[in-house]
C-alpha cells in the first residue's frame, strides 16, 4: 500500500498541486502537512472520520480557511497568492457542504448565478441547456423557487449551478449528506458522466463506499494528518482504512 507521500506525484502532470498544507483555528490543528495532486480529468476522494479536516482541507484548497502550504497551485495559478473571490475564475467550481442556496429565486437564477463569471450569450445559454440536459427535473421546476426543492433536487441544483462557470475542477464537500439511497445512486450516476466526459473531481465525502465508486485514487485523513492513500479499488478492502473511518 503506499504511503501517504505518494499522494504528490501520483497522478504526474498535475491539474491541481499540493504540498505541505495545514490549516490552523487559533490553537487547534485542523490539518497537518497535507500533499496530493489531481490530475486532469482524474477525480480523487478525501475521506476520513467525522473531525478528520476533510472540510477544513477543501476549504483551505479554496481560501477559504487560514493556511500555509509549500505549494498550492493549480495550473498556472498559484492559489496562496488569489483571493478566494477569484477562485472560480480560474477555473475552479465548488459545491459547498449544505448546498448554500439562494433559496427565495428560481432554480434558472441560481444556475445563472454560477455564471457570473460570464457573459450572457449563445455559450452561456448552452451550458444552461447541458445542466438541463444532465438534470432534467431541474429544467422541468426552472420556475419554482430553489427552496420549494426536494433535498436531491437542491443538490442537483447545486452541482448544476457550480458547472454553470465552465469548470475544469469541480470541488464538492458532503453531496451525499442527508440524501436517501436512490438519490445517492443518482448523484454517483452524476459524478461518474462528468468524470467520464473529462471533468477532474475533488470529493469529500462520508460515504465510502459513493467515494470509492466516483473516485479513482483517494486520500485518507486522521485527526487531519494523511495516513494512507492509493487507488479506490484497494483501499476499499483495506483493513486500515475500516479502522481509522469506521473504527473496527
Amino acid at each position: 500500500m503506499p504511503g501517504a507521500e505518494s499522494m504528490a506525484t501520483a497522478a504526474g502532470a498535475a491539474l491541481l498541486e499540493v504540498t505541505g498544507l495545514s490549516v490552523r483555528y487559533g490553537g487547534v490543528q485542523a490539518v497537518r502537512d497535507v500533499s496530493l495532486t489531481v490530475g486532469a480529468g482524474e477525480a480523487v476522494g478525501i475521506i476520513g472520520a467525522n473531525g478528520a479536516g476533510k472540510t477544513s482541507l477543501l476549504k483551505a484548497v479554496l481560501g477559504l480557511a487560514p493556511r500555509t502550504a509549500q505549494t498550492l497551485r493549480f495550473g498556472q495559478h498559484d492559489l496562496l497568492r488569489t483571493p478566494a473571490r477569484a477562485i472560480v475564475r480560474c477555473g475552479i467550481g465548488y459545491v459547498p457542504e449544505g448546498r448554500r442556496l439562494f433559496s427565495p429565486l428560481s432554480v434558472e437564477k441560481n444556475l445563472l448565478l454560477g455564471a457570473y463569471t460570464r457573459r450572457w450569450n449563445s455559450a452561456t445559454r448552452a451550458s444552461l441547456d447541458d445542466v438541463f440536459g444532465i438534470f432534467p427535473v431541474l429544467g422541468e421546476m426552472r420556475r419554482r423557487q430553489a427552496g420549494a426543492l426536494s433535498g436531491g433536487q437542491q443538490q442537483m441544483l447545486a452541482i448544476g449551478r457550480a458547472l454553470m462557470s465552465r469548470p475544469r475542477l469541480l470541488v464538492l464537500d458532503e453531496p451525499s449528506m442527508g440524501l436517501s439511497p436512490l438519490l445517492v445512486t443518482a448523484i454517483l450516476r452524476t459524478l461518474l458522466r462528468l468524470r467520464d466526459e473529462g471533468l477532474a473531481i475533488l470529493l469529500v465525502e462520508q460515504n465510502a463506499t459513493l467515494t470509492f465508486e466516483a473516485t479513482q485514487r483517494c486520500l485518507v485523513l486522521e485527526n487531519g494528518h494523511p495516513v494512507l492513500t492509493g487507488p479506490a479499488a484497494e483501499l476499499r478492502h483495506n483493513s486500515d482504512v475500516r479502522r481509522i473511518y469506521l473504527g473496527i
